[in-house]
């Protein structure tokens, strides 16, 4: 079974809305077996609209649009398959009571054009949105079906799951489908973890299997895809290359999972092994923080945290000598190291990290560029610093320090003694 999608709305084409509701839904639709051929993103046009829909109804088995569903001028998608269809837009009463419902119960005005959402083409079948006003719809087309589904991503995803998957899943029947497992690996970058580590493939790849490396400021993550008729078919094709990559790669795994990342790999291990945590921030401004309390569960093992973004704080607060900030400057070892002993004293932690460095676009030197960024490591057992040479982009270099902080975390919880690949300790 062939599937399209249809993205709607001006937001996307202009870049004030990131198209999140494509990839979440491409991923769903192969998960359960559809083949996704074609991804479009159009503007609210009514002609443009009729015309990608025309040409997708005589190509494929299966069209999902999401978005123009709104109660406002630019919502046009129900005009659209209406006048595609040639149905008439009619008041359903169910939908309306429920709209009405909502609105009282938030204790919002309804308005003339409210009424406007429960106006249903008379040739489609309702998918009952609980999660908002704007219902979505099934068109049954013979030999192609069409659903039509609110842009709101929470909305499209109830609908998606208790509406569109039982659909599908009862015309596809029992073909072959597809499962992925994700192997999370932090500390190395991908063409070194493909290249160097896991190595060639092609001798462990069997017939309906693939891998992917999927990058990003944490790691990268491996997918191993497979087509089978049961799970059980799907692991024993999956398995044999699983194995290969994880004796290859050990030392960079962090553990296995598609939404398994550092934060979550790391308050893993403090709570098992009842350990306590505090960071001081400088350069990273409460990023690192925020991506442990990111985290459900976090209050168990993060004391606290503290942003030491001017000199004064990092002395009066953490203890940093005011000579070593004179003498090597805020962003160096000495400071780094200091820090993070210092927070885990004034917390009462048993593990300090902190981060100091320049975040940019300005700031840089010659001696010390835009992108030096010295991490701090305290515990009982050890006390280091690492020194990263980043970019000049400040969100990355906030995003990187905290991954290079979390991943030394897990390491030296771990007795791992090599850093993540291209650093190397400076010991206190």
């Amino acid at each position: 079974m062939e599937c399209r999608i249809i993205s709607i709305g001006n937001e996307l084409l202009i870049g004030d809305t990131v198209n999140t509701n494509a990839s979440w839904l491409s991923d769903v639709l192969t998960e359960i077996g559809i083949d996704v051929t074609h991804i479009y993103t159009i503007g609210d046009d009514l002609n443009t609209m009729k015309n990608i829909l025309s040409e997708a109804l005589s190509s494929t088995d299966l069209i999902v649009t999401t978005g123009g569903l709104g109660p406002t001028h630019d919502d046009i998608t129900k005009r659209a398959v209406a006048e595609l269809f040639d149905c008439d837009l009619v008041l359903e009463d169910s939908v309306l009571e429920f709209i009405k419902k909502v609105f009282k119960k938030r204790n919002i005005p309804f308005s003339k054009s409210n009424y406007h959402q429960a106006e249903i083409p008379d040739c489609c079948e309702v998918l009952f949105n609980t999660q908002g006003t704007a219902p979505g719809m099934w068109f049954d087309r013979g030999s192609v079906k069409l659903a039509v589904l609110p842009g709101v991503p929470h909305e499209m995803k109830h609908l998606v799951n208790e509406k569109l998957i039982p659909k599908v899943r009862a015309i596809n029947g029992d073909t072959e489908f597809r499962r992925s497992h994700y192997i999370t690996t932090a500390g190395i970058g991908e063409s070194t973890l493909s290249d160097e580590i896991v190595g060639p493939l092609g001798d462990v790849l069997p017939n309906h299997v693939s891998v992917a490396y999927l990058p990003s400021t944490q790691g990268t993550k491996i997918r191993i895809s497979a087509y089978g008729n049961s799970d059980k078919e799907i692991d024993e094709r999956i398995d044999p290359v699983r194995n290969h990559i994880r004796e290859k790669a050990e030392k960079y795994i962090i553990g296995e999972g598609k939404d398994l990342n550092l934060e979550k790999a790391v308050g893993d291990l403090l709570v098992e092994r009842d350990l306590s945590l505090s960071v001081a921030e400088s350069c990273t401004g409460g990023y690192l923080a925020n991506a442990i309390t990111d985290v459900p569960g976090s209050s168990r093992y993060l004391m606290g945290g503290l942003i030491a973004y001017a000199n004064q704080v990092k002395v009066n607060q953490l203890g940093v000598l005011s000579d070593d900030l004179n003498s090597h400057g805020a962003v160096s070892k000495p400071v780094a190291l200091q820090m993070a002993k210092g927070v885990a004293y004034q917390l009462n932690a048993d593990i300090g990290v902190s981060t100091t460095g320049i975040a940019g676009p300005g700031g840089g030197t010659e001696e010390k560029p835009v992108g030096t960024v010295w991490i701090g490591f305290w515990s009982q057992e050890e006390h280091f610093a690492l020194k990263a040479r980043f970019t000049n982009d400040r969100l990355i270099n906030k995003e990187r320090s905290s991954a290079i902080a979390l991943e030394i975390i897990r390491r030296s919880i771990l007795g791992i003694e090599e850093m993540p690949y291209g650093f190397k300790k400076h010991q206190a």
